[in-house]
């Protein structure tokens, strides 16, 4: 018998035996580093040389530690790290030595992915608690990159774009780099002296990558809790108050030729603002956004029973996104900010905007120990799919305890606005989730762990409205392990959230042995077994997954996974696991198959990139084959061309579907300058039966600011019209 309250026993004693664990003491690694940040008066020309008087007069950070493919060794190719500071902006510069000039720069597009490419990143974590903080990174050729960083790491978020100057310079032996941050960009603690701060390396002439700080090679390279000390000589000035106005202007034509309407012309006008209530503190306003440019998602075959999971990629969510975006598991998130302003047409089943009248934000730290943020957002009615309007409520404060875990709560209300019974059909009145976590970050990121409880309140009053879980991972050299608990009642309902599946326990294991050659083509390999089950009240076990593999790492980067997994699923309800129409597998028939995945990478610093993976086995009552496919070409540094292939045969007995499934996404990224970009995406999915055809061309004229022109197409498999859309749009970043 299936028991809400030994799930809830389980977890407070889970609860008690993280917060245990976290209150045992730490003792800091031998060797912390410290690095002095010099003030001074003189303005530095940002030409990314380290020619001025005043970066010769600083000792840096340096000697970097090795943390692939060794984690033992100072670095044989080493990084210099000089800070400056003024009035107004943080002066970062470096200078990494290098045993050739075939430096890898796969384009000129900001916020390109370190792995792969020549580049340095800089961690700030401005409030010294090892949780977040903020990433500015720079290559040989000067093209920049920032992200946010949070959960003490684990959380990286390049979508987050703000302004900030780089410059690079190549010499002999050696690239240099100069940044200019202004305080502004950042967020800081009024009257802190003291900052943490970490620097790490990829060398592709070495294949190596450093950090300033040592860090284990089986740890996250972005892991904050592997930092040093920036030691100002004086705390950097707080200036609150400071307002940044973004206005956009838009134009779009659309038409839908398949419901055979006529050519639709129209714009709009409106904009953001950001606010430095404090320099930790920040408010942000959106009147009427428009999110036209933000890139397409990438489509997938889904052979899942439930939905898929797609990223938030809108400016407006990501600053502090994970003070709203990180509470329960995955599949138990009471908030997913794209469940706000973006619908889905209901002919294409794609993607769409769904006005957002105005919204609200306010986030960010109040004191050394605490976070808040609250969000306000108001929807327009989507009459074309019988939307009412809604606004959107959330509350949310996490505080910070034992070193680097935290407690958090979350409030989530979503409200209809002049609510029409006769007209709204599903939509409900009103929904909200009140949610609890506990997350567990020990100081040396051995164990690491989390405990929630949610509650959900509909007007429809369901039963067993709950959802809890637990999670604790102990990762060492050799050795990484972990187990999860779960429970998501039949009456969870969590409409602004991310909840693919409701009325279920379960339970989850993983154990992963490492090995560390000291020579030959493999840096880390090793074998683990990973098991999950999961349990349906009145059915009993509905689903379980036990899987054997092998992971290897190469000493020049890429590497290999094969695995053998065998699943048992029974279906509560019928399936076509195909999506096409077929015959539906029928309800209540347990179904027990095995199979073999293959993936292999080849070092991403090449230029053709290649990425392969195969199954093949049984699936269900038949068979299933499939392969996926990439290849990447650099075209050294103006861009390059991806072609994605993915297919899958599902071959199950008549009635039952036999298909073939086939999805292609050649992409282009044209990069003619560091501030003008050209992407094309096109995905043909023979599943969803449907072509789409995405072109994004950017100008970044001014700081932050840019004009967008897109054209999106989508036609049927057959390339018979089904809509089109063009937008042009220009904003401006202007402070005040």
């Amino acid at each position: 018998m299936w028991s809400r309250r030994s799930f809830l026993s389980g977890l407070f004693l889970l609860s008690a035996a993280l917060i245990a664990r976290a209150q045992a003491p730490y003792q800091p690694a031998d060797g912390l580093q410290s690095v002095r940040v010099g003030r001074i008066e003189q303005s530095i020309r940002l030409d990314g040389r380290l020619e001025e008087a005043v970066w010769q007069r600083l000792v840096p950070a340096r000697k970097f530690w090795q943390q692939y493919p060794a984690d033992s060794i100072q670095n044989p190719v080493q990084t210099e790290v000089y800070f400056l500071f003024d009035d107004e902006h943080l002066y970062i510069g470096a200078r990494c030595y290098s045993t050739g000039s075939d430096y890898v720069i796969p384009s000129l597009r900001r916020d390109y992915n370190a792995s792969g490419s020549d580049n340095i990143t800089f961690l700030l974590d401005t409030y010294a608690d090892q949780t977040n903080a903020m990433a500015f990174g720079i290559n040989p050729y000067g093209v920049r990159r920032e992200a946010l960083v949070a959960n003490g790491g684990d959380d990286w978020d390049s979508s987050w774009d703000n302004k900030w100057k780089g410059e690079a310079s190549i010499h002999d032996g050696y690239w240099e780099c100069e940044l200019a941050i202004p305080f502004s960009t950042l967020r800081f603690k009024k009257g802190l002296d003291v900052w943490n701060f970490q620097s790490y390396r990829f060398d592709m002439q070495t294949n190596t990558v450093s950090s300033w700080q040592p860090i284990p090679t089986n740890q996250n390279i972005a892991n904050l809790a592997y930092v040093g000390k920036m030691l100002f000589e004086e705390a950097p000035k707080s200036k609150g108050g400071k307002v940044a106005l973004i206005p956009y202007v838009a134009g779009d034509y659309s038409q839908d030729m398949e419901e055979g309407s006529a050519p639709d012309w129209g714009g709009s006008v409106g904009g953001d603002a950001k606010i430095a209530i404090t320099p930790s503190l920040n408010l942000d306003l959106t009147v009427n956004p428009d999110f036209s440019q933000v890139e397409v998602d990438e489509q997938v075959i889904n052979l899942d029973r439930f939905e898929i999971f797609f990223p938030e990629r809108r400016q407006f969510f990501i600053e502090n996104a994970d003070l709203f975006s990180q509470f329960g598991f995955f599949n138990s998130n009471p908030f997913f900010s794209r469940r706000i302003g973006i619908g889905r047409d209901t002919a294409t089943g794609q993607i769409v905007n769904n006005p957002i009248y105005y919204g609200a934000r306010l986030s960010g730290k109040i004191d050394k120990n605490w976070r808040i943020g609250l969000l306000n957002m108001q929807t327009a009615k989507d009459e074309a799919n019988g939307r009412p309007g809604y606004n959107y409520s959330v509350l949310t404060t996490q505080h910070k305890v034992f070193g680097r875990s935290n407690i958090g709560a979350i409030f989530v209300n979503k409200q209809a606005v002049n609510y029409d019974p006769e007209t709204a059909g599903d939509f409900t009145r009103f929904n909200r989730v009140l949610g609890l976590d506990y997350n567990l970050n020990t100081l040396d990121n051995t164990w690491t762990g989390k405990a929630y409880v949610q509650r959900s309140f509909s007007e429809t009053n369901q039963p067993q409205p709950w959802s809890h879980g637990a999670f604790l991972e102990y990762r060492v050299r050799k050795i990484s392990a972990s187990w999860e608990h779960q429970w998501i009642g039949e009456g969870f309902d969590a409409e602004t959230g991310f909840v693919p599946r409701t009325n279920f326990g379960s339970f989850s294991a993983r154990f992963q042995y490492f090995m560390y050659p000291d020579d030959g083509l493999i840096a880390q390999h090793g074998p683990g077994i990973r098991s999950e089950q999961l349990w349906t009240p009145g059915v009993g076990l509905t689903d379980r997954s036990t899987e054997v593999f092998w992971d290897f790492n190469w000493r020049a980067d890429g590497g290999a996974f094969a695995s053998l997994q065998n699943d048992y699923i029974y279906l509560l309800e019928p399936f076509d696991p195909t999506r096409t129409g077929a015959a539906e597998l029928p309800a209540d028939t347990g179904y027990t198959f095995t199979s073999l995945q293959l993936f292999i990478r080849n070092p991403p610093k090449k230029k053709f990139h290649l990425r392969f993976s195969t199954n093949l086995g049984q699936y269900f009552n038949g068979w299933r084959y499939g392969a996926t496919f990439s290849l990447t070409w650099r075209y050294q540094p103006l861009g390059f061309i991806t072609l994605d292939t993915r297919y899958q045969y599902i071959d199950l007995p008549d009635p039952f579907a036999q298909a073939g499934l086939f999805l292609i996404g050649p992409r282009i990224d044209f990069t003619f300058t560091k501030n003008i970009f050209f992407t094309t995406f096109i995905q043909y999915n023979s599943q969803a039966e449907n072509v789409n055809i995405n072109a994004r061309f950017q100008w970044r004229y001014a700081p932050v600011s840019d004009f967008f022109l897109v054209y999106t197409d989508n036609y049927t498999t057959g390339f018979d019209v089904r809509n089109r859309a063009i937008v042009a749009k220009l904003t401006y970043w202007l402070n005040l």
